[in-house]
């Protein structure tokens, strides 16, 4: 089963206990903006999704769903 970007960046933040705003804030990114790219309404830049998986120590294979760890 293919499990999508945004749907990856919400399990790991809900892990971490933050909301959508307090990831925002740490990763340096407007909250709405956040929100859409949680809810795969747009697709974030490359240099973010770098930054989250050395934010969240995993790999970009995990954040896309090539791999479960």
């Amino acid at each position: 089963m293919e499990i999508k970007l945004g749907k990856r960046l919400k399990e790991l933040r809900e892990e971490k206990g933050l909301t959508q705003e307090q990831l925002a804030v740490e990763l340096g990114v407007n909250s709405v903006t956040y929100l859409r790219y949680e809810k795969s309404q747009r697709t974030p830049p490359l240099e973010f999704i770098v930054k989250v998986a050395k934010y969240y120590g995993v790999s970009l294979d995990y954040l896309f769903g090539i791999n479960d760890y």
